[in-house]
């Protein structure tokens, strides 16, 4: 089974706030951070400034405010489901 072939719980794609965007982030090797979420992406609002974006990617910053979000592929077809790491987060440099 695959990271995100989990069927619920607190942890892997069902964590929440940083832990899901540290998950999401490293998921695959790095490969999942990146990768477009179907349909156009997520019209979000940023959980730090309260700053209207579009989550394009699985692993994604507010425009505004630079707050960084995530979304799990499994739960990905509802912005509700997007999470916030926190105020003074940022992405590791690649």
């Amino acid at each position: 089974m695959g990271c995100c072939s989990n069927t619920g719980g607190n942890t892997g794609p069902f964590a929440e706030g940083r832990d899901l965007v540290e998950f999401v982030y490293q998921a695959h090797g790095g490969g999942l951070r990146d990768q477009p979420i179907p349909n156009g992406g997520l019209i979000a609002v940023c959980q730090g400034c309260g700053a209207g974006f579009t989550l394009t990617t699985f692993v994604g910053q507010c425009t505004d405010c630079g707050g960084v979000h995530a979304v799990s592929p499994p739960r990905s077809d509802s912005a509700g489901n997007i999470q916030f790491a926190g105020k003074n987060f940022s992405l590791p440099e690649v």
